[in-house]
């Protein structure tokens, strides 16, 4: 791993030289440029993470100088020195993207403190860097398909992606479809990728704590809140925020999260005051929320201000033309995840998984994957078969084991393929409730949550 570059631009030599060799005793590469034109020649040969610029530099603007290395690379911090007198310089400065500013004379524990911290805003740019990279190569493949549904899917993405302020957005398909998939892509190739992704799965808390965590809270408004706390729309202001399991949401909070999409503002919990948000709402259900409306359970004006623009993900049954293909997707992952040499999932694994009904769809087709990736003979070229599928499986919720038949296409229903999912997970990881929620893709608390649903 290279080194952390450092560039000081200043025209006081015996400064700049001490500055130097204290960073080089700190195990930095550090350069030293005394005036504009030899920082600007120095620059693309060192490539500097940070550089500490002198404003006051003779015969060179430094607010121009800054702009020319932001110019050459953004992510280059820059932190501006400067005497007492000339603070206002420094704070204009950082207006342009100076990451800090130090005053003369310098105290040497302050500027290593503002390296390291340099270094560490460095590493997490990186990394998520890394895992945006990552998520947008992982979603691209899960939704592969040539079918009609799913070509449908993707030009309504496109349409969406293209605009410079998309409306909102609801997803709506089975459980294990690729709705957070999909969310996840759509912020990934939106003019707010630049931004957060932030998402709260509705039946992962107690509604009690869904309003404070979609609005925040402020200082004493309830018993447990000692301190002002920023809600998660808010969090997500320039980016997108992804409300999972809408259909879930109490009714209460449905008429603040209609206000929140067409006001474009929230209220904390025990604040009078309303705070402007430009945050993209995505949100997905599993459920009927025509059926939910007639029922009373779910607001008309927000399902009709969610469904401007709907995407509806098929179930995994509905692509079996794609089968063969996210097999091989989901093993060459787990291959290189797990040291394995598979290359190819053989003809006849391909042709068994057109014969089930898949209900926990994409979800539960990379778990079987997984599995068998895992239980694949060291140096086996080729996955020949997929064990842990089929039309039974053992429940162990309730307490006693039972056989449970799994649900066929024209007798579909969720409550039981969800019940069949968790089973198995519970099954696959040996009653170890972490265990088994890392195999569904979802938190411990909600695992938790969905059963003491099940089992009411």
């Amino acid at each position: 791993m290279s080194r952390f570059r450092v560039m000081i631009v200043d025209d006081e030599k015996t400064l700049a030289r001490s500055i130097q060799l204290f960073l080089r005793e700190q195990g930095y590469d550090a350069e030293v440029a005394h005036d504009g034109p030899r920082a600007l020649e120095l620059l693309p040969k060192l490539n500097p993470d940070l550089v500490f610029l002198d404003l006051r530099l003779p015969g060179t603007n430094g607010l121009e100088l800054l702009k020319s290395i932001r110019a050459h690379d953004d992510s280059t911090a820059v932190v501006l020195m400067t005497a007492y007198g000339t603070i206002e310089g420094a704070v204009e400065a950082m207006k342009l993207g100076g990451f800090d500013y130090l005053t003369k004379p310098l105290d040497l524990d302050e500027l290593r403190l503002i390296v390291e911290r340099a270094q560490e805003d460095r590493r997490l740019r990186q990394e998520v860097r890394y895992y945006r990279e990552r998520d947008a190569r992982s979603v691209e493949g899960a939704l592969i398909g040539g079918g009609p549904a799913m070509r449908s899917v993707r030009e309504e993405m496109e349409r969406l992606t293209a605009l410079a302020d998309a409306p909102a957005v609801l997803l709506t398909g089975e459980t294990g479809t690729g709705k957070t998939l999909v969310a996840r892509m759509l912020h990934a190739r939106s003019p707010r990728a630049s931004g957060a992704f932030i998402e709260l799965d509705c039946t992962s808390l107690p509604p009690s704590l869904v309003e404070s965590e979609l609005f925040g809270h402020e200082k004493g408004s309830f018993t447990d809140a000692r301190e002002a706390k920023i809600g998660l729309i808010e969090a997500a202001e320039g980016g997108t925020f992804f409300l999972d399991e809408v259909g879930d949401l109490e009714l209460g909070l449905q008429g603040k999260l209609l206000r929140a999409i067409e006001e474009r503002t929230v209220r904390r919990v025990g604040s009078v005051r309303d705070r402007k948000v430009d945050t993209w709402i995505v949100a997905a259900t599993n459920k009927d929320l025509s059926a939910a409306m007639a029922a009373g359970t779910f607001r008309k004006d927000l399902y009709y201000r969610l469904a401007v623009v709907t995407i509806a993900l098929p179930p995994l049954r509905e692509r079996r033309e794609d089968l063969h293909a996210l097999a091989e997707l989901f093993m060459t992952r787990c291959s290189a995840k797990y040291g394995k040499r598979l290359r190819r999932v053989s003809a006849a694994t391909g042709t068994d998984l057109g014969d089930y009904p898949w209900p926990g769809n994409l979800r539960e087709l990379a778990h079987v994957v997984e599995r068998a990736v895992l239980a694949a003979p060291a140096g086996a070229e080729e996955l020949d078969a997929l064990a842990g599928f089929g039309p039974q499986t053992t429940n162990t919720l309730g307490g006693e084991s039972e056989r449970v038949a799994l649900p066929t296409p024209s007798g579909l229903n969720l409550a039981d393929s969800e019940r069949t999912l968790i089973a198995r997970a519970l099954e696959s990881a040996q009653g170890n409730q972490s265990a088994a929620a890392r195999l569904l893709g979802i938190s411990r608390d909600a695992l938790r949550y969905r059963l003491t649903k099940l089992k009411r």
